[in-house]
Parts: structure tokens; sequence; C-alpha cells
């Protein structure tokens, strides 16, 4: 199968995060920011219920095995440093505590959440 041109990719990510910002909402969370940019990163979605943070990125692949490979050491310094600038921006948030998650999605749609995947060192 060829690879996906970079806008498809795109067009199929973009949906992927709606799909997961509908599934959070679902759950109970609070969606405050999708494609937050910042100078240190981008976060994919930013939610938050019962004054837990979380920072999400959205890896949509073929398989859920591929999607979660998918997130390099950068990725994860990049995320950290964007959500050290957006925690600046915003203090009143993550009082009970914050995470980062990767929420992988398949071809298929099918999706899973890996919890608090980025530590501080």
């Amino acid at each position: 199968m060829p690879r996906p041109s970079r806008a498809e990719a795109e067009t199929r990510g973009r949906r992927a995060e709606a799909r997961v910002a509908e599934r959070l909402s679902s759950e109970g969370w609070q969606i405050l920011q999708q494609r937050y940019r910042s100078g240190g990163g981008e976060i994919d979605l930013i939610a938050e219920r019962d004054r837990l943070l979380i920072f999400i990125e959205v890896k949509q692949r073929a398989t859920l095995a591929a999607a979660a490979g998918a997130l390099t050491p950068r990725q994860q310094a990049r995320l950290w440093a964007a959500a050290e600038i957006w925690l600046a921006a915003h203090p009143g948030h993550g009082a009970a505590g914050m995470r980062f998650d990767v929420i992988v999605v398949d071809g298929a749609g099918a999706m899973r959440r890996i919890r608090d995947v980025i530590r501080a060192s």
C-alpha cells in the first residue's frame, strides 16, 4: 500500500483528533484546547476532569501497535516544553495533578489510551 500524502495524513490526523475529543467529552472531560501550538511544540488536546489535567497526543496509524510506537523521544520533549508554556499561561488548572496520555487510533477507528506516558526525569 502506498504511503499517504502529507495532506491525506494531516486530514486523517485531524479526524482522529476530533473523534478522540468527542470520546473524551462523552466521558466527562472538558476539552480546554485543541491543537495548541507554542514555541515549544504542539499538543493535540488539553482536557480536564475533576481538576486532573491531561495533555494528549493523538497518534493514528494503520494498527494500534504502529500508532503506539510513533511517539519519539524528541516529540516527548516537545510535548513537555509545550505543556510548561501552556501551564504558565493557565495557572488555575491541574489542582489534582497532571499527566500526559497518548491515544492511539487504528485504521478502523478503534482507540486505546496509554496513560501517563511521559514523566519528568
